[in-house]
């Protein structure tokens, strides 16, 4: 294994695996059949504790890291399943954490660690604006001491089954010199919102079990205390829930990677073909390998960018490259384990191709790797920026 654990974390490790191995691939394959939200799972993880790892102690949760948050997410996926359904409520914590008020973390934290809440949406991405974040035109506008939400958004997952979203919208008008201002960052409780009918979502379909939305919010009424952090400065506060996003995404595709070798390893082993197993044939054996160092190489830099998170260090950089080289190295794998299995591997009860489809969306989300890839070449390499 790559990285040094320390014996908690590899207990943390032992425990999640025995959690998952509750929900066999018959349970998976089931709710990607169904396109069903896994909330058996997520009942069991929440009454495990694990989604809220990265709450502190004193709100009621485990205290623990994204370095621990990371395992957590990798063995779900490590044992065949998706942690699509769970994985916001850890890393959009580090907004809330990092930049709300005592006062918001003792009022929305215990509740969310004893399982009472679930804050498992994030609504950020407009479809005009695409990966332009300060782009949205989505409006916040005061009203007294209310704000008033207008607009439409895409991608905002798991809406209808969360009770709290982090919304991401435009209190000011877009300011050329400083495209990142004027974007504030609000809590919203979506029992009012559905009570008071100002928000519209529609499920949309996708070539993976995912419960994303898109959503239209109208005359959508908030509380003054909703605001997190300052206004204006909401594009900030959430580059530090995009942080915690790259490197437990990563650890996602990590376990993806693992899965995929692990699953061909023993399939090539088995399989016979010609008087022998397939995986005698260097054919099969050189692309495992290749696949599997690839993996390997890319949870390493996936500790190095918990570990400097963790520390509260600069940490865009390895956190943008461990999302890059893990959701390659899982996509690599993938294709490796549908050639070993050859046509089963289109079968569904193999599970190869539910999970091919799974890991295939790291490349696009929750941030392009093109745009990963202009990340470094202009932040780290000092290059001019080409958009």
């Amino acid at each position: 294994m790559p990285g040094s654990l320390t014996p908690e974390q590899e207990k943390l490790r032992e425990e999640v695996r025995a959690l998952c191995a509750r929900f066999p691939d018959a349970y998976w394959r089931e709710l990607d059949r169904e396109r069903a939200y896994p909330e058996a799972f997520i009942r069991a993880m929440t009454e495990a504790g694990y989604l809220a790892a990265l709450i502190p102690r004193e709100y009621g949760g485990l205290g623990l890291g994204v370095t621990e948050a990371s395992v957590i997410l990798e063995e779900i996926h490590r044992s065949g399943g998706n942690a699509a359904a769970c994985h916001a409520q850890l890393y959009i914590m580090g907004a809330l954490l990092r930049h709300g008020s005592e006062e918001q973390k003792r009022r929305w934290l215990p509740p969310i660690a004893r399982g009472e809440l679930r804050l498992q949406a994030f609504s950020v991405t407009e479809a005009e604006a695409g990966s332009d974040t300060t782009a949205i035109t989505t409006t916040a506008t005061r009203d007294g001491e209310s704000w008033v939400v207008n607009g439409h958004k895409s991608w905002t997952s798991r809406i209808e089954q969360s009770d709290l979203l982090l919304l991401l919208a435009r209190t000011s008008p877009r300011d050329p010199a400083d495209r990142t201002r004027g974007l504030s960052l609000f809590l919203v409780d979506l029992r009012e919102a559905r009570r008071a009918g100002t928000i519209e979502p529609r499920p949309v379909r996708t070539m993976l079990n995912y419960a994303t939305y898109q959503v239209t919010y109208r005359n959508l009424r908030l509380p003054a205390d909703a605001l997190i952090g300052d206004e204006g400065q909401g594009f900030r506060a959430i580059i530090d829930g995009w942080n915690a996003e790259r490197i437990l995404l990563a650890a996602e595709a990590i376990g993806d990677g693992y899965w995929f070798v692990e699953r061909a390893s023993e399939y090539a082993r088995k399989r016979v073909v010609f008087g022998r197993p397939i995986g005698a044939n260097q054919g099969v054996q050189f692309p495992l390998a290749r696949a599997y160092a690839a993996v390997s190489a890319a949870d390493l830099m996936r500790y190095q960018a918990a570990r400097l998170y963790d520390a509260g260090q600069p940490c865009g950089a390895e956190a943008n490259m461990a999302k890059l080289l893990a959701s390659e190295a899982s996509w690599q794998a993938a294709n490796i384990c549908l050639d070993v299995h050859g046509g089963y591997g289109f079968v569904a009860d193999y599970d190869v191709e539910r999970k091919f489809r799974e890991t295939r969306l790291f490349q696009v989300a929750p941030v392009s790797n093109n745009l990963v890839l202009s990340y470094v070449a202009t932040r780290v390499l000092g290059l001019p920026r080409s958009y």
